[in-house]
């Protein structure tokens, strides 16, 4: 504390405000853009190679198993060590993994690189450890803060997907690989350089006091909601993200057409991000989820009694409002249910259940597909999950605050 001691200043745990968001928003917005790009090749993939949708479904499975592994990990730590190194370290196997699959000729290919390698190194560069950074970068207006970065995943949806969209009609699927390995690749020497180092005591002491840890979180019934209704929204999510454009193309929709139904999904997810966010300061965070799950209620119903080119359009565009408007508010759930202090390793847990559970969405829609030749089954599973969601939603309460431990 005294000037005369010759001691050099401690360097701060964490950058600038606005260098955070930045980080944060670069990260997800390459990251955004990468994990739909399996949706985005999935017909002309197995169309090359005569596979049925299942084998590419399995792979997206395996995909959200081990990220959903990797971002708890990630989380934990993210709550004691340095973002960098997590987030640096995440890209670069991301970027290995994701460029890779390029060169794959085997379904069982697609497991390792898509499946093991790419989702290791997606689910550590994720939303998680990037909404422990911003929410101790910005204690006051967290749910605008976390909706602003996290907008980067909407981002990355638009503008990478409509890319790989040209892409991939101009010169195959492929390159489209490639291009975001190299786009991994070169990003992590610029976070590096970015983002300050900490060392484990600085990390420790820029930890919050309140808080209580898994165990104690666990014995809520406040817990057990929120993973509910996280694990119904992954399996809504990326059933959606695998097989909107194999679904449009089997509706009429060409495939440039129906890629960019999937990247303008990312606008609307920009809209619904920033909403979510906005609201969540003001209402709290049950109204925005409660929104999002009786939207999908509705445009699951539409799809089922009409898919016209015009029904698949809105069903797509009104779904990618509520893609991600849970996002930012898992971060609000965490820390007004159970305290700030464990929120990497909380909010990584419940997004683990999630993509787990988002991995038996994708697979159901492909094994659904195979079988009956339509996804007609897969929209009324989601209707009624859906409906569901909606009630245990409601049911989640404004907790007290939380002691320290």
């Amino acid at each position: 504390m005294a000037s005369g001691t010759g001691a050099p200043p401690r360097k701060p745990v964490v950058a600038s405000a606005a260098l955070v968001l930045a980080v944060g928003f670069i990260v997800l917005f390459i990251g955004g853009g990468a994990r739909f790009a399996v949706g985005l090749t999935l017909k002309p993939m197995v169309d090359e190679f005569g596979w049925l949708r299942s084998d590419i479904g399995l792979a997206v499975a395996l995909f959200q198993v081990v990220s959903a592994a990797a971002m708890f990990a990630a989380g934990y730590l993210a709550d004691r060590t340095s973002p960098r190194l997590v987030l640096g370290g995440g890209l670069l196997v991301s970027g290995v993994g994701i460029g890779l699959m390029s060169m794959i000729y085997a379904p069982w290919h697609a497991l390792v690189l898509y499946g093991v390698i790419f989702a290791l190194g997606n689910g550590a560069a994720s939303v998680v450890p990037v909404g422990v950074m911003v929410t101790r970068a910005f204690p006051e207006r967290t749910g605008i803060a976390n909706a602003v970065v996290m907008s980067g995943m909407s981002v990355g949806q638009l503008v990478v997907i409509a890319v790989l969209a040209a892409v991939l009609v101009t010169v195959g699927w492929q390159p489209v690989y490639v291009w975001l390995g190299i786009a991994h690749l070169v990003l992590v020497p610029l976070l590096i350089a970015a983002i300050p180092n900490t060392s484990r005591a600085q990390a420790k002491a820029a930890r919050p006091a309140a808080g209580i840890g898994i165990r104690e979180a666990a014995r809520t019934r406040q817990f057990w909601l929120l993973t509910a209704v996280y694990a119904i929204c992954g399996f809504n999510d990326f059933f959606v993200s695998t097989h909107v454009v194999a679904f449009a193309q089997d509706r009429g929709v060409s495939a440039f057409l129906a890629g960019n139904l999937l990247a303008v999904m990312g606008l609307t997810g920009l809209l619904g991000i920033v909403a979510a966010g906005a609201l969540s300061d003001r209402r709290g965070p049950v109204f925005p989820a409660a929104l999002s799950f009786i939207a999908r209620a509705a445009v699951f119903a539409l799809v089922m009694v009409d898919q016209s080119t015009v029904s698949v359009t809105i069903f797509a565009l009104v779904f990618g409002i509520t893609f991600l408007m849970t996002a930012p508010l898992s971060v609000i759930f965490v820390v007004q249910s159970f305290g700030p202090r464990h929120l990497g390793a909380l909010t990584g847990l419940i997004t683990m259940v999630h993509h787990m559970c988002g991995g038996i969405g994708a697979y159901l829609g492909a094994a659904v597909f195979d079988a009956a030749g339509n996804y007609n089954m897969a929209f009324a599973i989601m209707l009624v999950v859906s409906v569901l969601a909606t009630v245990l939603t409601l049911m989640l309460r404004k907790p007290r605050e939380v002691a320290a431990v």
